[in-house]
């Protein structure tokens, strides 16, 4: 590992990842959403994504209370922008193949926080995890962009699908957002995988 890289060009960066072999040395460059600076988020995403309409349903009740202008617009935990009224209304869960958004007026801790979080797509950079094991291993994981990371136990549920037990309650378990994996002092990084339902 060559840390800093700041001060390399990325060409070079990218001929030392192929030279040593990286899974990494041919992924696509980051176009991630922390690029665009002082441009407004929902206008980016307009003129990229344009704007399609959907539901917006209370998830205690089944009840349509109003209509969104895509899902992408909207993140878990998001009370403002709802457009609705008898609030205060929070984004709790969304279908983003059937462009529907989730909502609870009671965003307690029973919905705001769980210690599951199953994840789907696994990308694995440093060695198996379990070694010789089948069963759970002791790790540590970030969930999100969240500064500290958190102890929980990592286990593989089915041939694509892996399941996150958390020691503690993690905040707005959003499914398309990444949960990162490492071993259980936080050094080694394991991989990362999609939060999915």
């Amino acid at each position: 590992v060559i840390f800093p890289i700041g001060n390399m060009p990325k060409e070079d960066v990218r001929r030392i990842a192929e030279e040593a072999h990286l899974p990494n040395a041919h992924r696509r460059d980051s176009q991630g959403i922390c690029f665009l600076g002082q441009i407004d988020y929902n206008d980016f995403i307009r003129r990229h994504l344009g704007e399609r309409p959907g539901p917006i349903i209370e998830l205690e009740t089944g009840r349509k209370l109003g209509e969104h202008r895509g899902y992408w617009f909207h993140t878990i935990g998001q009370r403002k922008g709802l457009g609705l009224s008898g609030g205060p209304w929070y984004v709790v869960r969304k279908n983003v193949d059937e462009n529907v958004i989730y909502v609870s007026n009671g965003y307690g801790t029973d919905k705001q926080y769980g210690r599951t979080l199953r994840l789907d797509e696994m990308h694995f950079i440093s060695g198996n995890p379990w070694k010789d094991a089948d069963g759970p291993v002791d790790i540590m994981f970030k969930n999100r962009h969240t500064p500290h990371m958190m102890r929980g136990r990592f286990t593989r549920t089915g041939d694509r699908q892996w399941v996150i037990e958390s020691e503690e309650d993690v905040q707005g378990i959003a499914p398309g957002q990444f949960a990162v994996i490492y071993d259980p002092k936080g050094h080694l990084c394991y991989g990362s995988g999609v939060i999915t339902l």
